[in-house]
């Protein structure tokens, strides 16, 4: 088992990287990173300061001193794409002494040109909607998919964070969006960018055990399969009983779809290992 995506108390996690670890190896896993939100040009409550970022690397190298024989352990950053001016291929980011780079979109701008949070619950996220957009959500969505395509453009990272993670809240808002042309064509155009890029893409699992949802829905893990987009299976853990959370219910969702291999890191590279559930 494997996990990429871990947040820990260097920012929005609720644990240290420690906690993660011992759980992850009392789990059996045999390799995880660590994937913190990286700085952005302003303060915010979730994402990392980059005056942290040298106790970051220094405790994850501590870490891999400790406990490098029992699992094996990686350091990465989730990037967030905000404008041309920030986004992951900036050479404060590709300068770091990482193993991987997550590229993830969580903040919109509203007419106004304020920057807007749309990582939300599906109450908050209906709020937002309402008071930055005046209630379309169909402009929230196409601006999240315009963002999300910039992303790949500008590029800088190896892994597509929690793609399509607006749709289960965007569905909460507009009942049956994801049934509609435009959407289904925005989905899928962006998706065929991300095969010919020929970049890695998550299957996010944090959603599952509480919404019963993955990022992206499970609806295209044929149409990702067919692009021959290769995927990893991460849980987006918070905490570190959630190292694990959803993770056999994607695998066996892959399998259905057609994957028979997925994404490890292993001896510092990209592998296909065999995509196995116990389902």
């Amino acid at each position: 088992m494997t996990n990429y995506h871990t947040h820990t108390l260097f920012c929005d996690g609720r644990c240290q990287m420690r906690d993660h670890i011992r759980f992850a190896i009392s789990r059996g896993f045999t390799s995880l990173g660590f994937s913190s939100h990286a700085p952005l040009p302003f303060p915010t409550a979730w994402t990392m300061e980059w005056d942290r970022m040298n106790d970051y690397l220094s405790e994850f190298h501590r870490m891999r001193r400790l406990y490098g024989r029992r699992i094996e352990l990686y350091i990465g950053l989730e990037i967030d794409y905000l404008d041309e001016g920030h986004h992951p291929a900036l050479s404060c980011f590709a300068n770091l002494p990482l193993d991987y780079r997550i590229g993830s979109v969580h903040l919109l701008r509203n007419p106004a040109g304020q920057i807007v949070d749309a990582d939300l619950s599906a109450d908050k996220f209906r709020q937002m909607v309402d008071k930055h957009f005046e209630g379309d959500v169909c402009e929230a969505v196409r601006q999240y998919y315009a963002r999300s395509m910039a992303m790949l453009h500008y590029g800088g990272f190896d892994i597509v964070g929690h793609a399509d993670k607006v749709h289960y809240n965007a569905s909460y808002v507009r009942p049956g969006i994801m049934d509609e042309p435009w959407y289904d064509t925005l989905v899928r155009t962006y998706f065929e960018d991300i095969a010919r890029r020929g970049l890695q893409m998550e299957i996010n699992t944090k959603a599952y055990e509480d919404l019963g949802v993955f990022y992206p829905d499970v609806r295209y893990f044929s149409f990702l399969h067919d692009l021959g987009i290769r995927v990893q299976v991460n849980t987006d853990a918070h905490y570190p009983d959630r190292i694990d959370s959803g993770r056999e219910a994607a695998l066996y969702a892959l399998r259905r779809a057609g994957y028979r291999h997925v994404m490890e890191m292993h001896g510092g590279e990209w592998i296909e290992v065999v995509c196995q559930s116990d389902s």
